[in-house]
């Protein structure tokens, strides 16, 4: 008798007990952490995803665009001398052997001038950007100074001297590119290169190809004055265009018909870039001297890669559905919390009784809200999205607490609970630099607000 006495004194514990309500709802909650950890690995699957689409997109139309030149490739002899002793006397005999290295010269003033024409491609539910750029490409070479790397005139090889031109697209390239050069024309052509020019793998830049002209006539050279170039390249290529800044002063003019580009790289546009972008498209202007960057105007030896010292335009599809959703899910353990904090006042003011089945029915509805979002913003943008999830998640939980509560006022207080919260999460979404702002004054007052509706609660009964 006893024994059963002590069992109906621990039940009657577990239904009227606070503590053991609080108890009972924070295991729920570590529970429900279960399913909101793969709903955060679905939301990085699914952005993965679309990172592949863009991938796949660019490697059948075109990558992404980033420009190296044109830069003069003179070759000249080096000498090295060696000394060894003769077998058999003692004389000693001097060695000289010459080597052939490359110097590298990059143009005085360069001025291109790029039309992007862009569209996007649909690859199932996803998009991306792809475009069509015509570049021209306008500027000139002074002559070049191998004295300062102590390179006498008669050692300077300048019946091999080419003009190099570096590109991450070799495959996007859609006409034959020839440059006018001083008095004569000359085409260009791949070079096979297994690496980079001085021989190291740099896993943060592009690979860059090369297209190197024949040897130039004796009117294209640069040996005693400014000799001046001019060529158009036309390309295809997706996501982002970009430029080395190799000339003393380069000036870039782009025009397209994007209306949500994104100026990147080392160098930003002129002042006026951000007002001349619409809806019909952006027309932005650059000018980078040689002082604003950090290398020089020539290199002997081996040409280093540049490409973090490029600029240029994002044309990406803004895809920030993914991220919302992710921020979202990060507030999904207080969503809950608070939910279930709100029923936990209801309860014990109150004489309702709320079974823990049902407490967890309401956190898995509250978690259904997270696969919702994701689903419908993947065809909707993320405000219908939010809408249309809040909505059904807070109906559904409004009706249900409806066979719960068994009290209309406790039904609107739970619609109103729950229409202010996912209000004030979707509003810290919507925010970046005022959101730890807004959301502490919003703790705040949700805190001032339990405080006092927790004063009647009496404690000494827990």
């Amino acid at each position: 008798m006893e024994t059963i006495k002590n069992n109906k004194g621990f039940g009657n514990w577990i239904r009227t007990s606070i503590t053991a309500r609080m108890l009972m709802i924070g295991f729920i909650i570590l529970v429900l952490l279960i399913p909101l950890i793969f709903i955060k690995e679905l939301i990085r699957e699914r952005a993965s995803r679309q990172q592949d689409v863009v991938q796949e997109v660019g490697n059948l139309w075109g990558e992404e665009v980033l420009f190296m030149g044109p830069i003069l490739k003179v070759p000249y002899k080096t000498y090295t001398e060696s000394t060894k002793m003769v077998t058999g006397t003692k004389s000693v005999i001097t060695e000289r052997t010459s080597k052939i290295k490359y110097a590298y010269f990059f143009p005085d003033d360069l001025e291109i001038d790029a039309r992007v024409d862009a569209v996007k491609k649909e690859r199932g539910i996803y998009e991306t950007s792809v475009f069509s750029s015509e570049m021209n490409f306008t500027g000139s070479f002074s002559v070049p100074n191998f004295a300062q790397n102590d390179v006498k005139s008669e050692d300077v090889l300048w019946q091999k001297a080419t003009i190099l031109i570096k590109t991450s697209n070799l495959k996007g390239i859609k006409n034959q590119i020839e440059m006018q050069l001083g008095g004569s024309k000359t085409k260009f052509l791949p070079k096979y290169k297994q690496s980079d020019s001085d021989g190291t793998y740099h896993p943060n830049y592009l690979a860059m190809h090369e297209l190197e002209s024949a040897f130039l006539n004796e009117t294209a050279l640069p040996k005693v004055g400014r000799i001046n170039f001019t060529t158009l390249m036309t390309v295809n290529g997706s996501s982002r265009i970009r430029f080395v800044p190799v000339g003393e002063q380069t000036t870039l003019h782009m025009t397209s018909n994007w209306e949500d580009p994104s100026f990147t790289g080392n160098f930003l546009p002129e002042e006026d870039a951000d007002e001349s972008v619409t809806n019909e498209g952006f027309e932005a202007n650059w000018k980078v001297l040689q002082t604003n960057r950090q290398f020089e105007q020539a290199f002997f030896g081996q040409l280093p890669n540049l490409s973090s010292f490029s600029f240029g335009t994002d044309l990406l599809v803004p895809v920030d559905e993914y991220q919302k959703s992710e921020r979202s899910a990060k507030y999904g353990y207080l969503v809950i919390a608070l939910t279930f904090l709100v029923f936990f006042l209801i309860q014990t003011i109150s004489t309702i009784n709320i079974h823990p089945f049902q407490y967890l029915m309401i956190g898995l509805a509250l978690v259904m809200f997270y696969t919702l979002l994701i689903s419908i913003s993947e065809h909707q943008n993320f405000l219908k999205a939010y809408a249309i999830a809040s909505t059904a998640v807070i109906g559904l939980i409004s009706l249900y607490s409806q066979s719960i509560l068994k009290s209309i006022k406790f039904v609107l207080f739970i619609f109103t609970s729950l229409t202010a919260l996912y209000t004030f999460i979707f509003v810290i979404i919507q925010l970046e630099s005022y959101a730890l702002l807004v959301g502490s004054i919003g703790l705040f007052c949700i805190l001032a607000i339990v405080m006092f509706a927790s004063r009647k609660i009496d404690w000494a009964r827990a």
